[in-house]
C-alpha cells in the first residue's frame, strides 16, 4: 500500500478525516492481532478509564515506539510519509495506544477532540494527526468510532471531565448534531487493516461494546517537528523518528512475536492532559 494520495490528503483537510481501506495487509494485521493478544506485558500495562456511563475503557499507552511490531507499524514508511503529507513536513511519534475494547465489557469514549487534551501539554498548534488502525472488525454493534464530519473547522472546544475522561462541551456538541447537513454524524465501520487518519480537532466518540466480539484498535499519534511543545509533559517533545521499510512489519513480527519489551510505556494510570482540566 502506498502512502496517502494528494486526493486523500485533500479529503482529510476538507472533512477532518480520511479512511484508507486496506492500508495494512492481511498478513501484517494478523501478526499485530496475534502478537498483541498474546503479549502479557501489554495486558499487564493496561489501565481502565470510567466512561461516565457505568463502563470501563481499557487501554495501554506508550511514548517512544521501540523496535518491536508496534514500533514497526508506527515507523513504517507508508505511515510516516502519509502523516508528513498531511502535516506538511517532518513528524515525530507523539505516542501510541492500544484500545482493548473487549466483548460485553468494553466501555465508551465520550465526545472529545484529541487537541482538547494535547493543548494542555504545551502544544501550540493543532499540527498533529492520529491514525486509528483496526485490529478487529469495528462495527456499530461492538462500538466503532463515530465522528462528526467537518467539526474540525470549529476549532478547539473546551473540555471538562466526565468520569475519568475529558469530554467536549456538550452544549456545543449537541448544537452541531442539530445541523446534520453541515456536520453529519458518521459511524466509521472498519475491517482489520483499515486505517483512519483524523484531525486533532475532529470530534469523535464510541459506544460501549455490548456484542460478543472484541474491538481492539491501535492508535498512533504524530506531531509536526516544527510544532515542538514549549514545555515538558508526559508525552515527548521532538524526538527524531527512525523510519523503517514497510517490509519490516512482517520481518520483525515473525522474529519478535508478542515482544513489546522496548517500548516506552506511559506509567501514569491517569493521563495528566485530562487531569489538568480539574485545575482549569
Amino acid at each position: 500500500m502506498p502512502p496517502l494520495s494528494d486526493a486523500a490528503a485533500q479529503q482529510y483537510h476538507a472533512d477532518g478525516y480520511h479512511l484508507a481501506r486496506g492500508f495494512f495487509t492481511d498478513a501484517e494485521i494478523d501478526l499485530l492481532r496475534r502478537s498483541a493478544k498474546a503479549d502479557r506485558e501489554l495486558d499487564q500495562r493496561s489501565f481502565g478509564r470510567a466512561d461516565g456511563e457505568g463502563g470501563i475503557v481499557r487501554l495501554s499507552l506508550w511514548n517512544h515506539p521501540g523496535d518491536g511490531i508496534y514500533g514497526m507499524f508506527a515507523r513504517c514508511r507508508r505511515m510516516v510519509q502519509s502523516c508528513e503529507k498531511l502535516l506538511g513536513g517532518e513528524v515525530y511519534h507523539y505516542h501510541s495506544k492500544m484500545i482493548l475494547k473487549d466483548a460485553k465489557v468494553g466501555g465508551a469514549w465520550t465526545w472529545h477532540q484529541d487537541y482538547g487534551y494535547w493543548y494542555q501539554n504545551g502544544v501550540l498548534q493543532p499540527l498533529l494527526t492520529s491514525v486509528f488502525v483496526a485490529v478487529d472488525p469495528c462495527t456499530r454493534e461492538n462500538g466503532c468510532l463515530q465522528v462528526i464530519r467537518n467539526s474540525h473547522h470549529c476549532g478547539r472546544i473546551n473540555h471538562v471531565l466526565s468520569g475519568d475522561q475529558a469530554g467536549a462541551d456538550r452544549e456545543r456538541v449537541d448544537e452541531l448534531l442539530k445541523r446534520p447537513e453541515q456536520f453529519p454524524l458518521i459511524y466509521v465501520e472498519m475491517n482489520p487493516g483499515d486505517a483512519l487518519f483524523f484531525h486533532p480537532n475532529l470530534l469523535h466518540r464510541s459506544d460501549q461494546n455490548r456484542s460478543d466480539r472484541p474491538r481492539w484498535a491501535m492508535i498512533c499519534c504524530y506531531n509536526a517537528a516544527r510544532n515542538d511543545p514549549y514545555k515538558e509533559s508526559h508525552h515527548p517533545r521532538y524526538t527524531p523518528l527512525a523510519v523503517v521499510a514497510d517490509e519490516a512489519i512482517v520481518e520483525t513480527g515473525e522474529k519478535r512475536f508478542a515482544d513489546s519489551g522496548d517500548v516506552a510505556w506511559l506509567e501514569n494510570a491517569r493521563d495528566s492532559s485530562a487531569a489538568s482540566l480539574l485545575k482549569s
